[in-house]
């Protein structure tokens, strides 16, 4: 007999479509949810997409804090919404790691004229996967999520996640600033007097 707490109909979706769920209500609905004018749940947005877009899974939201803190003490004009942009480092997860992480080791190789050195998906995927499966507690985590990487596939992984770093948070802020933007113009005609919505 199921669980009085559990909906058949969201524990009955593909692992797909409960991924996405799951990634709506962690990445969309915080911005969403935010009080304060646009841009500064998208600088939020940018700031954690920022840290996601580096191999430094396992302390990204402490990076994203660390700004939080230095941007508010040096210059709060460009204060942004902490919980935006912790939520957004979500977007490296278990599921996405290995593919992304992928991506920035042949996207350094090549900068760095390793064309040689360039390997297979498989491999690689199934070492990074085994990294996080392991069971560590959080410093342990900290240092084999961190220091191993850079043990294992070196500087080019870092070099290589710069460019993506950088136009995917600029991207991430752009879209979410017209996502609020369209939102709260909505939510404004929706509460004018005389529109559609509120009268009848």
């Amino acid at each position: 007999m199921p669980s009085p707490k559990s909906n058949p109909a969201t524990t009955q979706r593909p692992l797909s479509a409960r991924i996405r769920y799951k990634l709506m209500y962690r990445l969309i609905v915080p911005i969403l949810r935010s009080k304060n004018p646009p841009e500064h749940a998208a600088r939020g947005v940018l700031v954690g997409l920022l840290a996601a877009l580096t191999p430094t899974v396992g302390l990204q939201m402490l990076i994203v804090l660390g700004v939080w803190i230095v941007v508010r003490a040096v210059r709060p004009a460009w204060d942004f919404n902490l919980i935006v942009g912790c939520s957004w480092t979500w977007v490296t997860n278990i599921f996405t790691v290995p593919p992304i992480y992928f991506l920035f080791l042949v996207t350094g190789r090549v900068m760095m004229g390793q064309w040689d050195d360039i390997g297979g998906y498989g491999e690689f995927s199934g070492q990074v996967s085994g990294m996080l499966s392991l069971q560590l507690d959080f410093f342990d985590s900290l240092w084999l999520y961190t220091v191993e990487l850079f043990r294992v596939w070196g500087l080019p992984m870092f070099v290589g996640s710069i460019p993506w770093a950088i136009l995917g948070s600029w991207a991430g802020y752009r879209w979410s600033l017209g996502l609020l933007r369209r939102f709260h113009a909505r939510r404004h005609d929706r509460a004018a007097p005389g529109s559609t919505s509120s009268s009848g």
